[in-house]
């Protein structure tokens, strides 16, 4: 028997947070479409996360303009469960077209035909257009020099869940960004003696003068920067909402009791090695939060704001001992180390996009998610269009900007002919 094939102008992979702003955005353009999830709404927020694990910018932020957080303060900062919740009732108040179980094994362009053919676990389905909006958080990565010591509990962040999970001793958290820090200070908190590798960063106030940095860099402009400043690639930010919102402080962290060390560099005998550069990345990350503060202060008094002056903010934190002589190598064992945690971040997985819109590296090749691959879009992405694409408003925006293309497209196409031209008879001299 000939297996039915499904037809729609455009297909969206996933239904996270890009799916979703991408199926409204269709929605509103009138645009026939699918959206394809291979296991519920928003199921990254839900089993992709540690259980404690609340949404990084406060409620009033971080959510489409469509829908407020019901029965939230707009100040708090949403438990995972409950952002996973908001999309689904965002769907649900547009009807969005999503099947849920179903995953998508292969994408092939058409030949001599427009469009593409998309082989899923549940048929196939054809379709003008697809969008890859999967996100940047596909395949976890662990670096080529984790130990190969099975005597060692390893895990990427993807997979912590709680303090309970892990052997008893103490625990190494290699990367100290948003997902790091936040895992390294649990662990802490549990009674766990925690080793936290720094690299490069970026540490914004939580809040300043009353107003979330989130408010901040939006008045700032920050939010809208195109591109990447050349030299900060690979740098994260370290920030949380975590226990009502506080601003991570490295330093306050050490003399918590937390040991603090610089990136990790190598693992051999037994020995891990760590590069010396922590008072480095301490430093600056103290020079990108004070110049926060200093471009906040000038915007309140350019702008006349009655906003409390908040000196407390640039106290500095006495230097534990792990800052004044930095740990270069840590015998494992001794130190009681019985697992490590790396959150070392994620790298895409394209394969089952099988056209020619990657780079020699396999990252999309696009402008503001507009395929170099005609009909092929990707949303979700780190900096697909600024700075703020990143977060949950920002995918939105992005979402119309592709939706906004696809529609003017599909204008283009549907042009008809209305009667043959006739063209003037050359005129005779």
């Amino acid at each position: 028997m000939t297996q039915a094939i499904t037809q729609t102008d455009t297909l969206v992979v996933g239904a996270g947070q890009a799916g979703v702003a991408m199926s409204e955005h269709l929605s509103k353009h009138g645009v026939p479409h699918l959206v394809l999830e291979r296991s519920r709404i928003a199921e990254r927020w839900r089993s992709g996360r540690w259980d404690s694990l609340v949404a990084n910018g406060p409620a009033w932020h971080d959510r489409f303009p469509g829908l407020a957080f019901e029965g939230l303060a707009p100040d708090a900062f949403a438990p995972k469960e409950r952002v996973a919740d908001y999309f689904e009732a965002y769907a649900r108040q547009f009807n969005a077209p999503i099947r849920t179980g179903v995953e998508v094994t292969s994408v092939l362009r058409n030949v001599g035909r427009p469009g593409f053919t998309v082989h899923t676990s549940d048929g196939v389905i054809e379709a003008n257009r697809v969008v890859a909006a999967t996100g940047p958080f596909q395949t976890p990565v662990i670096p080529a020099i984790a130990p190969t010591d099975t005597a060692l509990h390893q895990i990427h962040s993807a997979d912590y869940r709680n303090p309970g999970q892990l052997p008893q001793g103490a625990v190494l958290v290699v990367g100290a960004g948003s997902s790091g820090v936040q895992i390294a200070d649990e662990l802490q908190r549990s009674g766990r003696q925690v080793y936290l590798s720094v690299g490069a960063h970026d540490r914004p106030p939580r809040a300043y003068r009353q107003r979330d940095f989130c408010w901040w860099l939006g008045v700032l402009g920050e939010w809208d920067q195109a591109a990447i400043k050349p030299g900060r690639e690979h740098v994260t930010i370290a920030v949380s909402g975590a226990h009502g919102g506080k601003t991570i402080d490295f330093r306050e962290l050490a003399l918590r009791g937390m040991t603090l060390v610089g990136p990790t560099e190598s693992f051999h005998g037994g020995v891990a090695t760590f590069q010396p550069t922590l008072l480095e990345n301490l430093a600056r990350g103290d020079e990108n939060y004070l110049a926060l503060l200093d471009a906040a202060d000038a915007y309140i008094e350019r702008n006349g704001l009655d906003l409390p002056v908040e000196p407390e903010a640039r106290r500095v934190f006495a230097d534990a001992e792990c800052v004044k002589q930095p740990i270069l190598q840590l015998d494992l064992a001794r130190a009681g180390i019985t697992s490590i945690i790396w959150a070392t971040g994620f790298a895409v997985d394209y394969r089952w996009l099988k056209v020619d819109a990657f780079d020699a590296a396999g990252k999309p090749q696009h402008q503001r998610g507009v395929s170099s691959e005609a009909g092929i879009y990707f949303l979700g992405l780190p900096w697909q269009s600024r700075r703020g694409s990143s977060f949950i408003w920002g995918v939105w925006h992005d979402a119309k900007y592709l939706a906004d293309h696809i529609a003017t497209q599909r204008q283009y196409l549907e042009y008809r002919v209305a009667a043959p031209l006739v063209r003037p008879s050359p005129v005779s001299a």
